[in-house]
């Protein structure tokens, strides 16, 4: 079988992933800013791992969305979705001009990922729970088309307390989808609480293990061990589905965001978006 590398960014060093993340954050808070809607909180938590899947891990093809042979992203966590088209718009997906449109009527960038609306989305997604099912039917394809893609899906450690993610986990252990990595972004907050207020969610670690998934855990923003723990796991093909719980924080890169759990759905005004854009680019100076 010849599966070609295509991602041309493959050998792009950890201080070029930094830059990278930092120029993906300034662009989410762009978006949500301009379209004064959208969910900076969880998008920010999230983007450190976006950027080195999109950016250096994935084999894909920007040229070529719909390419059979290409690993899949799945955003479970679909009101992430700015830190997905920020990706997208820096990759060449869409025009980068795209950032200016969020959830305007007729753009690829909707409210959360539409897979008819936007190249580089392989499934839409938006209702918590749903995602990493879906993540787990394209591993099993893959087993039975006998291609060597992988299936990379993102859920919120939130999404957690729906039961279909834990079915979805039950199945990817029978069916031995060792294709199949799953990050859970374990910031610690959800729409309008703590995740130990709403529903204590456990150990991430212990629990995936326990359904049979070989399991890490690492500083979610830690470039280093990001991209230290995907070269770990790219060899494991030892029958077992892989988690990978990051440990987060919610707004990263924004003082007065992080760990703020009124940062899940706002936008913010001019003042705060002048101060937010502010840090962000000092971040990587």
């Amino acid at each position: 079988m010849n599966l070609k590398k295509v991602n041309i960014l493959k050998n792009i060093s950890i201080e070029e992933l930094k830059q990278k993340a930092a120029e993906l954050r300034q662009t989410v808070l762009t978006m949500i800013y301009e379209a004064q809607s959208g969910h900076p909180g969880g998008s920010f938590s999230a983007a450190d791992v976006v950027t080195a899947l999109y950016f250096k891990e994935t084999n894909i093809d920007p040229k070529n969305p719909r390419w059979e042979d290409r690993d899949r992203f799945v955003l479970s966590k679909g009101h992430a979705c700015p830190a997905q088209y920020a990706a997208l718009a820096m990759l060449g997906y869409v025009p980068y001009e795209t950032i200016h449109k969020l959830r305007e009527y007729g753009s690829p960038f909707q409210g959360h990922p539409d897979m008819k609306k936007c190249p580089g989305i392989d499934i839409s997604t938006g209702s918590l729970g749903q995602g990493l099912s879906c993540g787990v039917g394209m591993a099993i394809a893959g087993k039975i088309d006998e291609k060597n893609y992988r299936v990379f899906v993102m859920v919120g450690d939130g999404e957690c307390n729906e039961g279909q993610i834990w079915e979805a986990v039950q199945t990817a252990a029978k069916y031995k989808l060792d294709n199949l990595v799953v990050f859970v972004d374990n910031n610690g907050l959800q729409l309008d609480g703590t995740t130990d207020e709403i529903m204590p969610t456990q150990d991430f670690e212990d629990k995936f293990r326990a359904f049979g998934f070989e399991t890490q855990r690492i500083d979610g923003h830690s470039m280093e061990q990001i991209v230290s723990v995907l070269d770990f796991v790219r060899g494991q093909k030892n029958g077992k589905p892989k988690c990978i719980v990051l440990d987060t924080v919610k707004g990263k890169g924004v003082s007065f965001m992080e760990n703020k759990c009124n940062w899940h759905g706002v936008a913010p005004n001019d003042e705060e978006y002048e101060q937010a854009m502010k840090e962000l680019r000092a971040s990587v100076q």
